[in-house]
């Protein structure tokens, strides 16, 4: 079968596209027929081996978490009923850029009615982690909410989970066409990194009181700004960094300005809550209420090109693998 091998760790570039014994199903596995394949900015980190959060795959490895497709075939213990069904699928860190996936039968989540697979697999992660989020900033209707990388697949759901909670938002990405997106999505302010005042244009569309809610997933920099920025008494959600670097912010002066910090610890404790949150976000999706944003596709063989794309900034929304 047609897989893409990462041959070593570094750019792009190590992804080459290859081949590898068909796969067959044990006990509580299934094997997917991979119509898309997720990619998520920390699988480029992986690939670079620059992640602090993750393990080391041994190479070469096929990179690849979250597949969605048809069960092609069951193992020993799994219901029958199963084979031919739409599903997502977590395989692991693992195994998804390929024609086939193996996944454990728990780890299979059906794919709603009136809901496509692409957009069910930019749903699965990212909406999830999105929702998580959310209900751990305990967003307030009247609220003022600022969601960094807003252009991005969690941002772009952030943005859309905030309003649906009744908060004001005001969308921070960089360039005119991620801008475009955020207010499109019904942001009700934008501010662009690429003005070095971005977090003073912040303040101002809050009135001058600053975000009541800041969702960091940049870090670096931009996260210190977005602190600096965020209203006294707040809340400070900490999920990715993209920038390189994690948000670390001084406890004394958070709890001067009495703002509570919730780091990246917070994604540890997601497990066990992801896949409710996966069927309710892609329920909201099918019924119309959430709209999961895919701005780039690219087929199994480009997948290099994909990670580029993540890599480069310039990718809006969710990035997905059409196999």
């Amino acid at each position: 079968m047609r897989v893409v091998w990462a041959t070593r760790f570094g750019g792009p570039e190590v992804l080459v596209p290859g081949e590898a014994p068909d796969l067959v199903a044990g006990p509580g596995q299934v094997v997917v027929d991979v119509a898309v394949a997720g990619v998520t900015f920390v699988e480029t980190q992986i690939r670079r081996g620059t992640d602090r959060w993750h393990s080391r795959p041994a190479l070469p490895y096929v990179p690849g978490g979250t597949v969605a497709g048809r069960v092609r075939s069951v193992g020993e213990g799994v219901d029958p009923s199963w084979s031919g069904r739409r599903v997502i699928a977590d395989v692991g860190e693992t195994g998804g850029f390929a024609e086939r996936a193996v996944a454990v039968v728990e780890n299979l989540i059906p794919v709603p009615e009136g809901l496509g697979l692409p957009e069910a697999t930019a749903l699965h992660t990212d909406g999830s982690t999105a929702l998580g989020l959310v209900e751990g900033a305990r967003i307030l209707p009247g609220e003022w909410v600022l969601v960094e990388a807003a252009g991005g697949g969690v941002g772009t759901l952030l943005v859309q989970l905030a309003r649906a909670a009744g908060a004001r938002v005001v969308g921070a990405a960089r360039g005119a066409r991620k801008l475009d997106l955020v207010r499109d999505l019904g942001a009700d302010a934008v501010a662009d990194y690429s003005d070095p005042d971005w977090a003073e244009r912040v303040r101002e569309a809050t009135g001058g009181a600053g975000p009541d809610v800041v969702f960091d997933g940049v870090g670096g920099e931009i996260g210190q700004a977005a602190f600096e920025v965020a209203a006294d008494g707040g809340r400070f959600s900490v999920h990715g960094a993209s920038s390189g670097e994690v948000t670390v912010i001084d406890p004394a002066q958070a709890r001067r300005r009495g703002v509570e910090v919730i780091g990246i610890e917070q994604l540890f404790g997601f497990g066990p809550k992801m896949r409710g949150w996966a069927e309710r976000v892609m329920s909201e999706a099918a019924a119309g209420r959430i709209r999961p944003i895919i701005g780039q596709t690219f087929p199994l063989e480009r997948a290099a090109d994909a990670h580029a794309a993540i890599e480069s900034r310039g990718a809006l929304g969710k990035t997905l693998l059409l196999i």
